[in-house]
């Protein structure tokens, strides 16, 4: 049995590592490169701020006269590449280097030949040395100039441009300046709490930069670790091409100015100065680059990446620094959990993001969410408009019921109930709206009502002749298309007069109208857009002549019920939902042709299509059992489903008090609220200002367990806080927080895991926390606890606590039971009738059994060196018995249960595989031994895997079962996806992906196949038993021409007999695919 896995990116990375800025897609432009581990992001600086452009490459560093590339590559091995204009193919050569430890490389400035500076470590301590290269020779040829003994923790060169040149050597606790002939050092206090991590150049002459750096004489205190650590300087960019000004950036997310100045001595000597200077905070940096006037990119790999502007004058904090814009950083993801917040069956993604002080919960969901401002409780409606009567903004609503409608006015934040004198009010209204002349539009089955704004009363009446009743319409601010059956008539609204310009019938009824223009902006439409019974077509229609331009059938018994013209970048589309749920649509070209139909699944009821605009964008609300909302992102539709379960009707709402919101109905109530920015995935965070370390969620009390890091400054009069954060305070701004001290006198503690279960027969939920003692003289703890918490009354109250001989890994709700792993041992835990853990059984054999999940009966240990193993608990026999184990000798970093047979791990190379057990076989050998049955690369490590999607299950039309959903959160802030597909599914992808990998060609001449190659210190071997999802969904992104000739004798089998798939059906596979994320 193989493996079929597609595996797909449903959030890629966030965290920044490098950045920098040139003139990359024109000479004019600016652009801002960021590198998120194998991905490069090209970002334009606009004056409306960042714009993106992506692609993916290697990083290399280059000499400041663009002579060479260099890369070390290994000990005692650098790499070097000669840039010769003249040649169109690059020659690499290796030097050997004497030193070993490096630390850092830079090439210096304003030498004659390339130079290499580079800050080493012997036995003796740190050194930075200066060697010139000859390209002529291939060789370093001397020692130009070096430096012994540098501070013991200076970790960053930074090469200083002409005038000054040299190199900054950057240290834990001191700056220094060296030329070979010029050497200036300086200790300000301001860094020594904390390491520089990044820095930056500010202007042309490179004599101040800009310091940024992390906390030093760090402690974990009260609730969490006491230990201390000691880092320095981190980041940093020049802000002036002469060096003398630097942006240096810290781990405490300080920014500093680093001011180089020369100063003229006696006998023509001059002796360089520097001056330190704290400007503000901002996120911790990993990399900073500065832009152009004043503004700041801070790239950050612990938080929020964000584009700061650096002021003259201080702000009243004494800040320089003002955050511009932020983007969103995930990474690192330690943790995360799948939970239904709003019962409504769709997962929510609840992360542990970031680290120090930007750690944070991330809430990840996917969908767009309407914010709740008003509800009135009213059964019933049928339809709903806003007018505006006698005001420039809407100050009235209508709503309809069979056979009634009412008048509410909106003051304020009160409703009452009103009239207009020249509405109908004992009859159901189709249609209800502003139009030209100030006057107001009343459709109702019995005929056309035009009102004045001002006086509210009727000022014509159009009724359909031989006593017809209106069936549907359409209408815009000066046109009105009604439907009395079969039989169409075509009105334009005047000054106090309704003026019919046309008429005609149809041999079938209608059954929906769409008359919107199709420019934005515009108030009269030339084309309009019906749906018909009975043979179930659209057709588009020409204004005011009621010609028909197009004809189309839908096919199928199930009639259209809503349809819409819209445009979305620039491009035309006809949009037209069926009573079943499902939504057609046509790409409408300017010939007033409809093509590339495609059919997607909205919901299993009839839906309304409305358009709406938010951020001056037009998209369109599906009103249906399953509200969503379309919208378009490079030039392709996205569907995007609603925190609601249910709207009936919609319509935009712009009043005083309720400024550019939205009404929803459903069948009891009235919604008005604000829609979130339309995007796919939102992110809502709860900043900690500690790292989070492990979560759980406890649905009964609807409350979640956060185990934190917080970082203490020991100083000469002890430890105290270095900032405010969620342990330091009883209750933050937007949650209740209880914070518990875990430590006991003298004793220091890490928290390793955290469960809510119930144990035994106790009905009682219970917070569940592993702990560890630390001992820096042991290789590992030696001691540890399990303490156990009950929560109510807003107040966490311990229960019980159990000594453990070891760290408590995992602890996890096994069958009543609590399994955890301590150290080299899985242990079941069973809960007494006096509230304390009994010790039911072990398993031993494992070297540290850092990762455990459960399914049924069974227990999968990842462990530390040994892969992944499988145990069965016999409760009758009252053991833990190893079943299956995969003999690879795997460093493990996750694991899962994808079924009772087969195994997902993820490795420290950054792999993921899977193992497959033979439960059937014939001897206990083949059936203890796992074997590999998929694996593939993923270019990101792996910290935690759960089962769980961010979506619902499909609905009816789609094109791709699948089963067994999970996400995967990564280091660098990614969100992947892994779900298991059929057979002959897997075989028609696996195709696909090689004609597409055949088609597009990769940045660097990088083969998808060695790319996605399993590699780790042990072995290499080609990808198999996973689809790469980004390849696959890239197909859709194509001209169609290229998609013709991709989906050229491509088949699919179907039983035993193989069928050719036409472009749309491929599409329709891909789209499908796309939903599952």
């Amino acid at each position: 049995m193989s493996n079929c896995s597609y595996l797909v990116t449903a959030q890629h990375a966030t965290s920044v590592s490098h950045c920098d800025t040139g003139n990359f897609t024109s000479a004019t432009d600016l652009n801002l490169l960021i590198a998120r581990g194998n991905r490069i992001e090209i970002m334009l600086v606009t004056p409306e701020g960042l714009r993106y452009k992506i692609y993916e490459s290697i990083l290399v560093a280059i000499d400041p006269e663009a002579r060479v590339i260099g890369l070390r590559l290994y000990d005692s091995l650098f790499k070097v590449i000669p840039l010769d204009r003249g040649q169109m193919e690059l020659k690499a050569f290796n030097i050997r280097i004497e030193e070993i430890n490096i630390h850092a490389i830079q090439f210096l400035h304003g030498c004659q030949h390339p130079t290499l500076a580079l800050l080493h470590q012997d036995v003796h301590g740190r050194h930075v040395k200066s060697h010139e290269l000859s390209l002529k020779d291939t060789e370093f040829v001397k020692v130009a100039w070096k430096q012994d003994n540098v501070e013991r923790r200076a970790d960053m060169l930074i090469a200083v441009p002409e005038p000054f040149g040299g190199v900054l050597i950057i240290g834990a606790e001191s700056i220094t300046f060296h030329s070979g002939t010029n050497s200036h050092t300086i200790a300000p206090p301001a860094i020594q709490s904390s390491s520089i991590v990044a820095y930056s150049m500010v202007d042309g002459n490179g004599s101040r930069f800009l310091l940024g750096s992390m906390a030093d004489h760090l402690s974990m205190h009260g609730s969490n670790l006491i230990m201390l650590m000691g880092m320095g300087v981190g980041s940093y960019w020049e802000v002036d091409g002469d060096g003398s000004r630097f942006l240096l950036g810290n781990m405490a997310g300080h920014l500093f100015m680093l001011l180089l100045e020369k100063e003229e001595k006696m006998e023509r000597s001059t002796q360089v100065n520097m001056k330190l200077e704290l400007l503000g905070e901002t996120s911790i940096p990993e990399t900073i680059s500065y832009l152009d006037n004043g503004y700041v990119y801070i790239g950050s790999r612990l938080g929020d990446s964000q584009l700061i502007k650096l002021n003259a004058e201080p702000d009243i904090n004494g800040s320089f620094v003002t955050i511009v814009d932020i983007f969103t950083n995930l990474g690192p993801i330690i943790d995360m959990i799948v939970v239904d917040l709003e019962k409504q069956g769709q997962g929510q993604l609840v992360t542990c993001s970031g680290g120090f002080k930007d750690g944070s919960l991330r809430i990840i969901r996917n969908g767009i969410g309407i914010h709740e401002l008003a509800t009135i409780d009213l059964p019933g409606i049928k339809g709903m408009w806003p007018l505006r009567v006698g005001s420039n903004m809407d100050n009235t609503l209508i709503l309809t019921f069979v056979e009634q409608t009412t008048v509410l006015s909106l003051v304020g934040e009160d409703v009452e109930e009103t009239d207009i004198p020249g509405f109908s009010s004992d009859q159901q209204t189709f249609f209800a709206g502003n139009t030209d002349f100030d006057q107001i539009l009343q459709i109702t089955p019995g005929g056309v009502r035009l009102v004045s704004s001002q006086s509210k009363d009727l000022v014509d009446l159009w009724n359909p002749p031989g006593g017809k009743q209106i069936s549907v319409c359409g209408t815009n601010g000066s046109q009105v298309l009604v439907a009395c059956g079969s039989v169409l008539f075509y009105l334009e609204v005047q000054s106090n007069k309704l003026a019919l310009r046309g008429d005609c019938t149809l041999e079938f009824e209608v059954a929906c109208i769409d008359l919107t223009p199709i420019e934005e902006g515009e108030t009269r439409a030339e084309i309009a857009s019906i749906g018909l019974w009975t043979d179930i077509s659209v057709r588009l229609l020409r204004i005011p002549s009621l010609e028909e331009i197009t004809r189309e059938m839908i096919g199928g018994e199930i009639i259209p019920r809503s349809i819409l013209i819209a445009k979305f970048e620039g491009v035309n589309y006809l949009l037209c939902s069926l009573g079943d749920g499902s939504l057609i649509y046509y790409l409408f070209t300017p010939q007033g042709t409809l093509v590339d139909r495609r059919k997607v699944t909205l919901g299993t009821q009839p839906t309304v299509l409305r358009k709406f605009r938010t951020q001056s964008t037009t998209n369109v609300f599906v009103c249906s059992d399953r509200p969503t909302v379309i919208y378009s992102s490079n030039k392709k539709l996205v569907f995007a489903n609603v925190n609601l379960k249910e709207v009936k009707h919609m319509c935009s709402l712009n009043t005083d008090a309720y400024p550019e919101c939205l009404a929803l109905t459903s069948d009891t109530s009235i919604t008005i609220g604000t829609i979130d920015e339309i995007q796919k995935l939102h992110i809502r965070s709860v900043p900690l200002g500690e790292a989070p370390m492990r979560i759980a969620y406890q649905e009964e009390t609807s409350t979640f367990g956060v185990l934190t890091k917080r970082l203490d400054i020991m100083d000469k009069g002890g430890l105290k806080h270095s900032r405010e954060s969620v342990t330091t305070q009883a209750v933050s701004t937007s949650v209740a927080v209880t914070v518990t001290g875990l430590n006991r006198s003298g004793e220091s503690y890490l928290l390793f895991s955290i469960e809510s279960c119930k144990l035994g027969a106790d009905p009682t939920v219970y917070y569940v926390v592993g702990t560890a003692i630390v001992n820096p003289d042991e290789s590992e703890p030696k001691m540890g606890r399990l303490v156990i918490f009950s929560w109510a009354d807003n107040k966490l109250t311990q229960v019980a606590e159990k000594e453990t001989k070891g760290a408590v890994w995992t602890a996890i709700s096994f069958n009543k039971t609590l399994m955890t792993t301590i150290n080299n041992t899985v242990r079941l835990w069973d809960w007494t009738c006096d509230k304390e853990l009994r010790l039911e059984c072990s398993n031993f054999n494992h070297i540290m059994a850092l990762f455990a999940k459960v399914s049924g009966d069974f227990i999968l240990i990842g462990d530390l060196l040994k892969s992944m193993i499988l145990l069965q608990h016999k409760p009758m026999e009252g053991s833990l018995d190893e079943i299956a184990k995969d003999y690879s000798p795997n460093w493990m970093t996750a694991v899962e249960i994808i079924d009772d047979e087969k195994f997902l791990g993820a490795e420290m190379s950054a792999n993921l595989f899977v193992c497959q057990r033979d439960s059937g076989a014939n001897t206990e050998e083949e059936r203890l031994q796992m074997s590999e049955v998929g694996n593939i690369h993923l270019g990101d490590s792996v910290n935690v895997i759960r089962k769980g999607s961010l979506v619902m299950e499909n609905l009816g039309d789609s094109a791709v079962p699948y089963t067994g959903s999970m996400l995967v959160g990564t280091v660098l802030g990614s969100i992947k996806l892994i779900t298991q597909i059929p057979q002959d599914m897997f075989d028609l992808l696996e195709e696909l992906q090689s004609r597409l990998t055949k088609k597009i060609k990769s940045v660097g001449r990088i083969q998808h196949s060695f790319y996605r190659e399993f590699y780790n210190e042990k072995k290499q071997e080609h990808s198999v038993g996973f689809i790469d999802g980004d390849v696959i969904e890239s197909f859709l992104d194509l001209d169609r021409s290229i998609m013709d000739d991709i989906c050229n004798g491509l088949t699919r089998k179907n039983g035993t007999e193989r069928s050719s798939l036409a472009t749309e059906e491929v599409m329709k596979i891909v789209e499908d695919l796309t939903r599952m994320h």
